[in-house]
């Protein structure tokens, strides 16, 4: 007869249990002489003990079953009803499914349970040593972070190591910058140039050692001055070692206003020449004059996907951007008048254009264009001028000063547009956003669900949850997140679709949103009752299959 404690549901305590001393006694080699078929029960008995013992130890490993759920999957389909079981940090088992004994019980009260939102380009690590419970992150729904945007990344062996060391509760993929490539083979004050060949071939060299350790591929930000002075060949030649090896580029085109159609075109040809997926971030139309004509935008990337080329796009839904003044001066002639004149009639509204920081005159922050020009006694385009001015005396005055000098959020887009670009088959949903500043960083994602599902029906919920999770993974390269299967990685949403609300905006950009009860990363809870839970299982997301657990 076996021992009563295999029965039971608790795990037995090696070594002074009953069932390991007996397993000890029957293969032990000091034990009574027996006779062949003795010696043939012997090993019987010790392959079934031990097998008992495995499938017990196994039995007993935690596992959670969430019920009485509407389960949207992410790949597009309708909700259904079901049961969903995690073991570890994965998705076990999907389906009409019954408590085992002992298990963890979670009534999902007829909710919805989706994937973790994927935020494909965010900015939001930068904050997470202060803030490792990444509320800004998990109140929206997000469960993982793309960083390494506009050029700019960490470098994957110092990413890998800072995630190993800091327990945070969001998941965290990146791209390598080309930005980042250039600041480290033509340095600091040789930026404002084109690459040489050398030089072209060290950043190769860079960011191939960079792919090799699971950087997703390459991001750019040709609107930004360190990369705006780089060649479409610089840019071409370190896209192709990125398509050499799996990898992706994304991009934030050379303009989003006066050259939009040029930088277009560039990208384009970029996946033309090099038979990778290419990415436009967060896509706009910022150039007054050419509001309303996304449609026309849209048909030229249909274009460019009917001869092959897999161009697709990320969106965030607000009507104002966040950025460097300097971006307003496509010239990049900074003293300009007329420039300045273009920037404030074409480019912004300087009435709803605000100042989210400005250190050399920190009273400034949260004010207007407008009302700075008007307490100045200038007209919009002359403050333009001199607040660029006075932010590059300021750092040349303090090259040690750590954050951003100057900070605009931008009004320059028509809700139309934005309609358009989110309804397009081929984009996905992005934040662009940080810990505060511009309410994207803790609404990008509640809001599409409010404003453009439940509010307008733009999008079905199931169409929206894709966009947020298995086509972001799909874009990305991203293996096992996404989706509600089994054996996929356990970052998951229970959420109440009817109540979901974004609550941050200019004046409060740090509101948490509302409608999100639960949310999941790697198989635990990290928020929930309208906080974080302490649990801080976030990774490091590379291109490798993740680990099994």
């Amino acid at each position: 007869m076996l021992p009563e404690a295999l029965f039971h549901n608790t795990a037995p305590k090696p070594p002074d249990s009953i069932l390991w001393k007996f397993v000890s006694l029957v293969t032990s080699q000091d034990s009574l002489s027996l006779t062949s078929h003795h010696q043939h029960m012997k090993r019987l008995i010790s392959v079934t003990l031990l097998l008992l013992l495995s499938f017990t130890s196994q039995s007993q490993e935690k596992t959670t079953l969430i019920t009485r759920v509407q389960v949207i999957d992410g790949t597009g389909i309708p909700a259904y009803a079901a049961s969903v079981r995690i073991k570890g940090n994965r998705i076990q088992e999907v389906g009409n499914l019954k408590a085992l004994p002992g298990e963890a019980v979670i009534d999902g009260q007829n909710k919805v349970l989706c994937p973790g939102f994927i935020d494909a380009h965010s900015h939001h690590f930068s904050s997470l040593r202060k803030f490792p419970e990444a509320a800004a992150t998990n109140s929206q729904g997000i469960t993982t972070i793309v960083i390494g945007q506009d050029g700019n990344s960490y470098a994957m062996d110092s990413l890998r190591k800072w995630m190993q060391q800091n327990r945070v509760a969001v998941n965290v993929a990146s791209y390598t910058g080309h930005t980042t490539l250039r600041e480290k083979v033509l340095g600091e004050t040789q930026l404002l140039r084109a690459a040489g060949i050398a030089e072209i071939n060290a950043m190769q060299q860079l960011l191939a050692e960079e792919l090799r350790k699971g950087s997703l591929g390459l991001s750019s930000g040709l609107e930004y001055e360190p990369a705006f002075y780089s060649s479409q060949e610089e840019v071409m030649q370190l896209a192709k070692t990125a398509a050499a090896l799996n990898g992706r580029y994304i991009s934030h085109i050379r303009s989003e206003d006066v050259n939009l159609s040029s930088a277009v075109e560039e990208i384009i040809q970029i996946g033309r020449e090099t038979g990778m997926p290419v990415q436009i971030s967060h896509i706009k139309i910022a150039k007054r004059s050419d509001w309303h004509t996304s449609a026309a935008v849209i048909a030229r990337l249909q274009q460019a996907r009917q001869e092959g080329i897999n161009i697709t796009a990320d969106v965030y839904p607000y009507t104002f951007w966040n950025s460097t003044l300097k971006v307003l001066f496509p010239s990049r002639n900074y003293s300009s008048l007329e420039d300045a004149t273009l920037a404030v009639t074409q480019l912004c509204d300087p009435t709803g254009s605000v100042l989210v920081n400005y250190a050399p005159v920190p009273g400034y922050k949260g004010k207007t264009l407008s009302a700075i020009a008007a307490e100045r006694k200038e007209t919009p385009a002359q403050t333009l001028i001199r607040l660029i001015a006075m932010a590059d005396s300021f750092r040349r005055a303090r090259p040690d000063y750590e954050g951003s000098v100057e900070t605009i959020m931008g009004k320059s887009m028509t809700e139309d547009d934005i309609r358009n670009f989110i309804a397009w088959p081929h984009s996905v949903i992005c934040s662009d956003g940080g810990n505060g500043g511009h309410p994207r960083g803790y609404g990008a994602f509640t809001r599409v669900l409010s404003q453009y599902v439940r509010q307008e029906p733009l999008l079905p919920l199931a169409t929206a949850i894709h966009k947020m999770t298995g086509l972001t993974a799909e874009f990305l390269g991203i293996k096992e997140r996404g989706v509600i299967a089994p054996g996929y990685i356990a970052d998951l949403v229970l959420m109440q679709p009817e109540k979901i609300r974004d609550r941050a905006d200019i004046q409060n950009s740090k509101a948490f949103s509302e409608g999100i009860d639960r949310v999941w990363v790697s198989g635990q809870i990290t928020w929930q009752q309208q906080q974080p839970t302490g649990n801080r299982p976030g990774v490091l997301v590379t291109t490798a299959t993740p680990d099994k657990k």
